[in-house]
């Protein structure tokens, strides 16, 4: 998988927003979320994007059009791998159990915990 840093990962979350977008519309969105973001730097992170195969464009006329490469929800299952891997051995029970021990669990967590443990009992019955 790409390793992409957590500045060019705000810049791909502003793309998978929607797309393909303009440098100014992600500027745009990223200056929604109450950060000065400059339009060199953007531009300079698109393209790093570009070099690591993360995102693609098209000219259209005079400007480009910045579309993903990589699908939000495989970056992040593949993220959440790692991490797991990493810092907990493969095992996930140690990372919710650290976010339980410091009460970072809200109801609405543990019922989704829940329900995806009745749901792997199901499917793996």
């Amino acid at each position: 998988m790409i390793d992409i840093s957590k500045t060019e990962f705000e810049v791909m979350d502003a793309l998978w927003q929607s797309y393909p977008a303009s440098a100014s519309d992600i500027i745009q969105r990223l200056n929604q979320q109450h950060k000065d973001w400059h339009e060199k730097t953007v531009k300079t992170l698109l393209s790093r994007l570009v070099a690591k195969k993360a995102i693609d464009f098209e000219k259209q006329q005079r400007s480009y059009l910045y579309f993903p490469l990589v699908e939000k929800a495989s970056y992040l299952a593949n993220e959440s791998s790692s991490i797991v891997s990493r810092l907990f051995s493969g095992r996930v029970a140690p990372l919710v159990a650290g976010f339980a021990n410091r009460e970072n669990l809200s109801q609405q967590d543990v019922n989704e915990l829940k329900a995806l443990i009745e749901q792997w009992e199901k499917d793996n019955a």
